[in-house]
């Protein structure tokens, strides 16, 4: 297979992926699926971070962009465009990465939510993770299962990002085999 074709893989794989990423991102911002939430500020603050929207969103979509373009025929086939997919495949991993940290902090920190009175992130500073003690979740009475809500984003956007730095390291592991041998000839 020539590094072209790998190219066009990669990149088609990443599609789907980018599109998860900004889809959990933007889902996280209404827990409980309400609006009310994000009006009144109640949200995480790892989610204005913006993790999947900006590091698994646009910072791999725009690599993947690339990646596409190298693998077309004609289009940036030559050494120094597979030289540059490796560039844009670094700003993938980096997007990758930033997504993976800020979902880690999110799900460590735990959710916002009423506790009582007040709005608080009541597992935030806990010596027991909230991960393993469903019980715990009880505490949050406001938005409804916004423990489950939060955890089965965040980690969705782990999951996400960790496929999304592979494959971007894939790809420039391929660059730098493309602009070493040349990106190769596909057969008819």
């Amino acid at each position: 297979m020539c590094s072209g074709k790998c190219s066009r893989c990669i990149a088609g794989t990443l599609y789907p992926l980018v599109l998860i990423s900004i889809i959990c991102n933007i889902v996280l911002f209404f827990p409980g699926w309400n609006v009310k939430y994000v009006k009144e500020k109640h949200v995480t603050e790892e989610v204005y971070y913006m993790g999947g929207l900006v590091g698994g969103g646009v910072m791999v979509l725009i690599p993947a962009l690339y990646i596409h373009m190298t693998g077309e025929q004609g289009c940036c086939e030559t050494r120094f465009g597979m030289f540059l997919s490796i560039i844009f495949a670094a700003v993938g991993v980096a997007g990758a990465v930033y997504s993976f940290i800020v979902a880690v902090v999110g799900l460590d920190y735990g959710p916002l939510c009423k506790v009582g009175d007040q709005w608080i992130q009541p597992f935030k500073d806990s010596n027991i993770t909230y991960l393993t003690h469903s019980q715990l979740w009880t505490e949050c009475v406001e938005p409804k299962k916004v423990v489950q809500f939060n955890i089965g984003l965040f980690i969705t956007l782990m999951v996400t990002s960790c496929l999304q730095g592979l494959l971007c390291a894939i790809q420039m592991i391929n660059g730098l085999v493309g602009c070493l041998c040349g990106p190769g000839k596909e057969e008819p």
